[in-house]
């Protein structure tokens, strides 16, 4: 094999694992918004469920889960915008 065949074999074979990073780049981007969005929603539907409402008006507290979701789903989403990029 000559040595511009072995440099271009090493070429292609660079290219493609830089292509299939950036696939998997995007699809842990994808997850992770996906994941993110049902992680908000599961937060909201905690902060507003009758329990937390009649908790947050005896005590004033928020329950944690609530945060954990609202907050963890933003950055989950975030995270996997950035990915996108």
């Amino acid at each position: 094999m000559s040595l511009i065949k072995a440099k271009k074999k090493v070429f292609f074979s660079i290219q493609t694992r830089s292509v299939e990073l950036t696939m998997k780049k995007k699809y842990l981007g994808i997850v992770l918004i996906i994941a993110g969005a049902a992680l908000m929603a599961w937060g909201y539907s905690v902060y507003d469920s009758a329990g937390s409402q009649i908790s947050r008006a005896i005590s004033g507290d928020t329950p944690i889960e609530a945060w954990v979701g609202m907050v963890g789903g933003a950055i989950s989403l975030i995270i996997g915008i950035l990915k996108l990029k």
